[in-house]
């Protein structure tokens, strides 16, 4: 293999067929990819289904795909494996163990249960590893399929990651509520949903808020979850304002009513828990803590939504 071939095969990915021409979800992919290799995003072989890699892809789509295209990550993430170069594939999808993938997942959050990771092929991957490479693919890939944008396409703020930083304000309450992020709405909500589940534990510094416990990994990994309190499908409310770091017994214990915080962030402990009170660990001892909260003031739970919690959650 060598670059010559691969940029000549990637003139020739096979397309779907739309009324507006043929799909571009493809080529918008492999730029996106090409990014994060920019970026310094991994060093491995490794493409996980996260918030940077999702939004980048919107936010190429965004510079790229004409109007009236439907914008869809998971169609070029899993139909780019039946692209080839002399007969042999490129991009592979690597499944959770005890799983398999047949036909294309047209729900992200199903995919990403799903796929551990993507990955070229080895040989593809090296050749990637070098910039000049990347950038002669760049180049092919964007005057093949979008000549028309080309001129713009590299013009732009690539480096930016606008759109992730817009959602970071959101769920960080730094912009208005009424704030309308737009994307494809179920990729609009898993790229806030990840972002929430990373920014919660991080500003209660990977601590339960409850109980205080601070457990990490050698692997830089953290066992404290983001709990929203009041459910994400009732109101859609993926803001820091409506999240709680907690360990993942007492996330269990917050959703089923079992544990509340009052209005002065206070522990309330509900009378219909029945447990061992000798027992060192035991949620009763709880009961009247202050929670450890975050430094700033507009980070800190909603009473609004601890209300909410306390009237239709807590089991009084």
């Amino acid at each position: 293999m060598n670059l010559e071939r691969f940029l000549s095969a990637l003139t020739k990915l096979r397309r779907g067929s739309t009324p507006y021409g043929l799909a571009p979800h493809k080529p918008i992919l492999l730029l996106t990819l090409l990014d994060l290799l920019d970026r310094g995003y991994t060093h491995e072989n490794r493409f996980y289904i996260d918030d940077v890699l999702v939004s980048t892809f919107h936010e190429n789509w965004d510079l790229l795909a004409s109007d009236g295209f439907v914008e869809d990550f998971t169609l070029p993430f899993y139909h780019l494996q039946n692209d080839k170069i002399d007969s042999a594939a490129f991009w592979y999808l690597k499944t959770i163990p005890g799983f398999q993938i047949t036909k294309h997942i047209k729900s992200i959050q199903t995919l990403s249960e799903l796929v551990e990771y993507a990955c070229f092929s080895d040989v593809i991957f090296l050749m990637l590893t070098h910039k000049e490479n990347r950038d002669a693919v760049r180049r092919v890939l964007v005057n093949t399929y979008f000549p028309a944008s080309a001129k713009h396409y590299f013009s732009a703020n690539r480096k930016q990651g606008k759109y992730l930083k817009e959602v970071q304000q959101y769920v960080l309450n730094e912009v208005p509520k009424v704030m309308r992020l737009q994307v494809a709405e179920e990729e609009m909500v898993y790229v806030r949903n990840c972002t929430f589940k990373k920014m919660v534990p991080k500003i209660y510094q990977s601590t339960c808020a409850i109980s205080g416990m601070k457990v990490s990994t050698i692997n830089g990994r953290f066992l404290i979850d983001a709990c929203h309190i009041v459910p994400f499908s009732s109101t859609q409310d993926d803001r820091v304002s409506n999240g709680i770091a907690l360990c993942p017994n007492l996330h269990r214990a917050f959703d089923n009513g079992l544990v509340s915080v009052d209005q002065d962030y206070r522990v309330l402990v509900s009378e219909h828990l029945i447990e061992d009170q000798s027992h060192p660990y035991g949620l009763s001892i709880l009961k009247g803590k202050r929670i450890i909260l975050p430094e700033e003031t507009h980070l800190w739970p909603s009473q609004e939504n601890l209300e909410m919690h306390r009237q239709e959650r807590f089991l009084r």
